[in-house]
């Protein structure tokens, strides 16, 4: 049986937009919203049960103002033609909502030492609100999936991919792959984003968040066939439905943003979220810092589909 059935969540308290990456050296590593929105942090751990006592090691904190100077979001971590790579979002002290993405470096075998080089913003179509980036590989050429407001399209943000040139630059075209349309894409906010990708079974699975973080918020599912042209929008099938989304009876509400890693023994994919233990929020939800970070197992349905299955502790 695979290590990933015996996991007790949460994994870790206060840590929201939580991002896994296994690594060659047999290390996890972790890294995600911070409560205080202010810095970003990075810790490492031979188990995923493990990253919830291993010490955070602080690599950047923001500016008192200008650009990235307010509410730092939804760092990822990737490892990246030898390199290390940290992608977030930053916002303005005097526009804490109007964000945008940039990218740090590092060029050390372990990211928690070292030295993180500003490499900038990642720029695409529009000076707009934009975050959550995330990047993959596939068939030789790397993508950079984003979530971002066109100025010409209602609502608070859909999801782009691009190609990338390097490691913090992308390409034209950036193609739309998603708007939120269905009625569970916009309760309180019309928002699809927190883009995660798992390639299995000759397809490729993007998973995204919607709607408002509170106990609205729930995933998604694109679908692409591994041979398709990414950068075409009929290439990627839509749930009609949420696949992951608040399970008042397991007492977890507004899961989502989530991203994906494999089990300590390799076997099993899991999925890696956030959620609340409580529906009921006093004030801005995004001031609520119990956006605790939890790990699952996913199986797999007969026609080579994920099944996520109820969030559950």
């Amino acid at each position: 049986m695979s290590k990933a059935a015996a996991y007790k969540n949460p994994i870790m308290e206060q840590r929201a937009d939580p991002f896994i990456y296994k690594h060659t050296d047999g290390y996890y590593y972790f890294t995600g919203s911070v409560p205080e929105y202010d810095r970003l942090e990075v810790r490492r751990a031979k188990t995923i049960q493990e990253l919830g006592t291993a010490s955070p090691v602080v690599i950047w904190r923001k500016y008192n103002n200008g650009p990235m100077s307010a509410n730092i979001w939804a760092p990822e971590i990737h490892y990246i033609d030898g390199n290390w790579y940290i992608y977030f979002a930053a916002a303005r002290e005097d526009a804490i909502f109007d964000h945008r993405m940039y990218v740090l470096e590092n060029k050390s075998a372990n990211p928690l030492e070292g030295h993180w080089t500003e490499k900038g913003q990642v720029k695409t179509d529009w000076e707009s609100f934009s975050l959550d980036a995330t990047t993959f590989e596939h068939k030789g050429e790397r993508y950079y999936v984003w979530a971002q407001k066109d100025p010409n399209i209602a609502g608070n943000s859909n999801l782009y991919i691009a190609r990338m040139v390097n490691p913090w630059t992308i390409e034209a075209p950036q193609v739309m792959i998603t708007k939120p349309e269905y009625d569970w894409e916009k309760i309180g906010f019309m928002v699809n984003e927190g883009a995660a990708v798992l390639k299995r079974n000759g397809k490729i699975f993007l998973t995204y968040s919607a709607s408002a973080t509170d106990a609205n918020y729930c995933m998604g599912l694109l679908t692409a066939d591994e041979s398709s042209d990414l950068l075409n929008i009929k290439s990627w099938s839509k749930s009609e439905k949420p696949i992951f989304q608040t399970n008042e009876k397991n007492g977890l509400f507004g899961p989502g943003h989530n991203s994906f890693t494999v089990s300590e023994d390799g076997s099993t994919d899991i999925l890696i979220f956030h959620a609340r233990h409580y529906q009921e929020i006093e004030g801005d939800p995004l001031w609520d810092p119990n956006r605790h970070t939890h790990a699952q197992m996913i199986s797999w349905n007969e026609d080579g589909t994920p099944h996520f299955g109820d969030p559950h502790i």
